[in-house]
């Protein structure tokens, strides 16, 4: 037989774009269009829907960006169409390849109820199945016309991510507005054709079921008359029914598909348009659940529950009604999809207790996964938060955007620094926004690493990014692959439907040990230093304000402000979402977050000083309160006392220039050029800085990625580099208890002031920067150059810290050329280290070399400081910025753990003189307390998280300030633990004995009085 396969092909095409999908709908009428364009900020539904409209028609421009429009559209249905099915083809202006990223709509009835959203893949609003001919029509469509940011030239800098820059200029032209009569007959032949021509190019060409398919289609193509196919469709499809049943094999990939919209809970749009996203989106999902009794949705972050909640309750209520069915699933059983490199320990698993109670409390529901698909990478110590809120499982899909080396599992335990492990997923289609194209699917089998002793995955299935989700379409192409000859099966189930059946057939998968570092996306680590400022300034205010009103409440009786910090912790919650946290977002986001970090410092320090003036009493001295976990100038940690007098520092001059500091431990010299070129330990006699080096010198990089501006700092920028010596002053400053020297210097169009102080009684090194940053395209560091010999180093992370390689053996090592560090980097040869500790940065890179001169080993640490990328945010990180290091030689990994918690929790003095006792003290310095509040049920306990910092063994006891009637281990949300054992509490002391990084959470019920 002559080979004809390409021409049946081809003419597949054809025939499908230009006959039988314009055939879906064969009749049509125009619909009537009136608009009033809202001013300003959205409005309420009724006030939309009350408004007088001007006149509008298709083919007009609308639309300022980020502007809302409501269209009104009316007409009658033709007599003529009596018994067929109709349909409103709404067409604001669509680009199909564009769904979630512009223009959108929600279609209400008169009476506000919401019928379902309108997107570029989801166009159509039923009418009647069938009508009776003359109904009339009448529709109000809420439409955002959201500005393209990521076009077809992606990365292009944009001013239309701020509605304050983005001008007036109609972004849409009104394209189609009819009523249609819909031909299902030939929709169906549109997806059998497609489901048949994708899967055919999927197969092997010397394959017979390859030919099976190709002369089916031929067949059908040959009884269509292009001229009726509305006629001819049923044809059609009765050619292609055989193919279509041919059953799957026995030994076929199975594949769980779950509806799902992944959308950004802030990107390429601000926090008030993801309200609308969200409502837009389950609008469509709870009337698609309506039409398909297979079909199941997920949906995470129960912030967005929350949003819909607040915001729309109507749509709420057909959300609930979805999921008290099983149905729509909410899913992860966190507050957001966060970052997890960031956010800190507590943050990190608060996050797990506010999404899992708002599960809880709205639905019953308790979520055994944890659902992350485009997380930018996951942090060591994750796995252990995951277990401790109630979970079991992970599914992430975002390691598959990895550059350099390919992940050689997609389901594996992962294990995390405290030897936790947890089950995960990592689906093999590569997607999270699967659209159930024939390509998806072989792909997802083809790339399945675990054949042999697996045959599970899951799809998450809809469109996603900004929203839409799963269409119709989607659906009716899984029910023809539900079991399909070639195909890999495909049915609908819930995430732990999926995971159960993943867990029993694979039930000794491989392990992965650490971090899941994502080998891209490593500048989000540093991009937009204000937002990142704000988070860990946010994270220190909330465990001082918890610490703090606690202690008030047990000892004077204060009211704690348990509404007001919770509705804090979810605002700052909400901020560590993946595009928010990373600095990936547009203008409009990070200009509003600064300003809501802002009023969430000066709500959080009116709850400190409230309870510190509660403490204090009225005294005339002065008290210096201590919220961190270590003991410091004889304060207890967690306690107040008097302020007491400090030593000395002396400063004096360096010959060849520039000044010496000394406080008898530390000897600091600082050159001519204000570089440090010494930092000697005076009592174990080592010096800190390489041999002819210097640190905290500030190097700058040309920083222009391949792509993903905000998001990528590639490997190649480190090929040009302009250090920057040359220094417009060198001054020294006096100080009480301190001595220090000032340091400024000008490049480009930027200033930066430093102050390097060494204090009495402190073997570190303070660094306070001030930059006035107004540079474009460039990459600032500042450069530690240790005389370490060192494979390793150590940095912070939540609950514990995790080591790195120096070294590039492997190309696994060499990508992580820029990694994340929480409050320290630690870097030590044993018996002798040195941390460097900052309070708000982290990114940086480790790098060694060996001196030719005596062959000793140079490791170099630098911190990341300032980008200026120009996309999303044009204006990325211009202006002043602020930070604090400090560089601390001689620390073994407890001093690095103390002095990360020092400059995070500076020391607060307050009026009075009622020295106040902890609430509970520890007695070993490696078991930290990472959080002290009363217990989120009003009961009046009180919650103590601890967990060993330093990587070892470790006994503590553990003494309340305060009568215990019963101690408890708990998890993060404050239940008991039925397999751990009750802590052993005697004489009002508790006896812990923790593993390496092991977290513990007690719950310690307070006598009544």
């Amino acid at each position: 037989m002559h080979d004809d396969r390409s021409l049946v092909e081809a003419r597949l095409k054809r025939v499908l774009d230009e006959r039988i999908r314009p055939a879906v709908y064969p009749e049509s009428v125009p619909l009537q269009v009136a608009v009033w364009n809202a001013p300003g900020e959205p409005v309420p539904v009724a006030e939309g829907l009350a408004a007088s409209p001007g006149p509008i028609a298709v083919g007009d421009l609308w639309g300022a960006p980020w502007g809302t429009s409501w269209f009104t559209v009316t007409g009658t249905v033709p007599a003529r169409w009596a018994g067929k099915t109709v349909e409103a083809v709404l067409d604001l202006g669509f680009d199909e390849n564009m769904p979630g990223f512009q223009c959108e709509g929600l279609v209400y009835r008169p009476d506000g109820t919401p019928v379902k959203g309108l997107n570029p893949r989801n166009q159509w609003v039923r009418i009647g199945a069938p009508v009776a001919g003359g109904e009339e029509v009448r529709l109000h469509i809420e439409a955002a016309s959201n500005p393209v940011i990521l076009d077809y030239h992606p990365f292009l800098p944009t001013r239309l991510g701020d509605k304050e820059t983005a001008g007036t200029d109609p972004q849409y032209t009104l394209t189609r507005m009819d009523l249609a009569v819909f031909d299902e007959t030939v929709w169906q032949l549109v997806l059998d054709l497609e489901v048949l021509g994708e899967l055919m190019h999927e197969l092997p060409v010397d394959g017979a079921r390859r030919w099976d398919i190709l002369r089916a289609v031929g067949h059908a193509l040959d009884a269509i008359d292009l001229q009726d196919v509305n006629g001819s469709a049923a044809a059609a499809r009765s050619c292609l029914q055989a193919v279509l049943a041919t059953p799957a094999a026995p030994s076929a990939h199975r594949i769980s598909a779950i509806g799902h919209a992944h959308i950004d809970s802030a990107w390429l749009w601000p926090l008030r348009e993801t309200v609308r996203k969200v409502a837009r989106t389950t609008s469509n999902m709870t009337a698609l659940l309506e039409d398909e009794p297979d079909f199941i949705y997920t949906m995470s972050q129960a912030q967005q529950f929350a949003w819909i909640k607040e915001h729309r309750p109507e749509v709420y209520a057909k959300v609930k009604k979805a999921v008290a069915e099983g149905r729509f699933v909410p899913a992860g059983g966190m507050w957001v999809e966060s970052d997890t490199n960031m956010p800190g320990s507590e943050a990190m698993a608060r996050q797990f207790v506010h999404g899992k109670r708002f599960f809880l409390d709205e639905f019953g529901i308790e979520n055994d996964e944890a659902w992350l698909p485009d997380t930018f990478g996951f942090a060591a110590g994750l796995p252990q938060i995951i277990k401790a809120a109630g979970s079991k499982w992970l599914l992430t899909q975002k390691i598959s955007w990895s550059q350099t080396n390919k992940f050689p599992h997609h389901t594996f335990q992962w294990e995390g620094i405290d030897g936790t492990r947890i089950f995960t997923h990592f689906p093999p289609v590569d997607t999270y926004n699967c659209s159930m194209k024939g390509s998806e699917i072989a792909h997802a089998a083809k790339n399945f690493k675990d054949k042999g002793v697996a045959q599970h995955s899951l799809a998450p299935t809809g469109w996603g990014d900004g929203g839409g989700g799963t269409t119709r379409e989607m659906v009716a192409k899984a029910a023809r692959m539900r079991s399909l000859e070639g195909s890999a099966t495909v049915r609908w189930e819930t995430p732990a439907d999926f995971f159960t059946k993943a867990e029993a057939e694979y039930p000794n998968p491989p392990v992965w040990v650490g971090e899941l570092y994502l080998e891209l996306h490593r500048a989000t680590l540093t991009s937009q230093a204000r937002t990142k400022q704000g988070n860990r300034r946010s994270e220190s205010l909330l465990r001082e304000a918890e610490l703090w009103a606690a202690t008030a409440a047990v000892r004077t009786g204060l009211p704690y402000p348990y509404e007001q910090l919770d509705r804090i912790w979810k605002t700052v919650l909400l901020h560590q979402f993946h595009d928010i946290l990373p600095g990936s977002s547009i203008a409009w986001v990070h200009r509003e977050a600064e300003k809501t970090y802002a009023a969430v410092a000066g709500e959080l320090n009116g709850i400190i000083d409230a309870a510190q003036r509660a403490l204090a009493g009225d005294g005339s001295g002065t008290l210096v309160f201590n919220a961190a976990p270590h003991e410091r100038h004889g304060i207890s940690a967690g306690g107040a006392a008097m302020a007491t007098g400090a030593g000395q520092a002396q400063l004096s001059p360096r010959e060849g220039g520039g000044f010496v500091l000394d406080n008898g431990l530390l000897q600091v010299e600082i050159d001519a050029r204000g570089l440090v070129v010494s930092a000697y330990d005076i009592g174990a006699e080592r010096e800190t800085v390489a041999p002819g080096q210097a640190a905290n010198l500030l190097q700058i990089h040309p920083d222009f990625p391949n792509m993903w501006d905000a998001w990528d700092v590639d490997a190649f920028y480190r090929n040009t580099v302009t250090d920057l010596t040359e220094a417009d002053e060198v001054t020294p400053v006096a100080g009480e208890a301190s001595a220090s020297v000032r340091v400024v210097r000008s490049f480009g169009d930027s200033k930066v002031t430093q102050l390097l102080t060494l204090a009495a009684g402190a073997k570190r090194l303070d660094i306070d920067t001030e930059v006035d940053w107004h540079e474009t395209e460039k990459f600032l560091k500042a450069s530690f150059p240790l005389d370490i010999h060192a494979e390793r180093y150590a940095s912070e992370t939540q609950f514990g810290h995790f080591h790195r390689a120096t070294h590039t053996n492997t190309s696994w090592e060499s990508a992580k050329f820029e990694a994340c560090n929480h409050r320290f980097v630690h870097i030590e040869e044993p018996g002798w280290g040195v941390a460097l500790v900052n309070d708000s940065t982290y990114g940086h890179d480790v790098t060694r070399t060996v001196r030719a001169a005596d062959s000793g080993t140079t490791t170099t640490l630098r911190v990341s400081l300032l980008r200026a990328p120009r996309f999303p945010d044009p204006e990325t990180d211009q202006g002043v910025h602020r930070f604090r290091h400090a560089l601390v030689p001689g620390a073994v990994i407890g001093d690095a753990v103390r002095e990360g918690f020092r400059i995070n929790l500076p020391e607060r003095r307050v009026a009075g003189d009622t020295e106040v006792a902890p609430l509970v003290t520890v007695d070993n310095d490696a078991v930290v307390v990472s959080a002290v509040k009363l217990a989120d049920d009003a009961s009046g306990d009180v919650v103590v998280r601890l967990y060993e910092s330093c990587g070892g063994r470790a006994r503590a006891r553990v003494t309340p300030g305060f009568e215990v009637t019963e101690a408890a281990a708990t998890d993060l949300l404050e239940r008991p633990l039925s397999e751990a054992p009750e802590p052993e509490l005697a004489d009002g002391v508790l006896k812990l004995s923790l593993r390496p990084f092991e977290l513990v959470t007690l719950r310690l019920a307070r006598a009544r009085a």
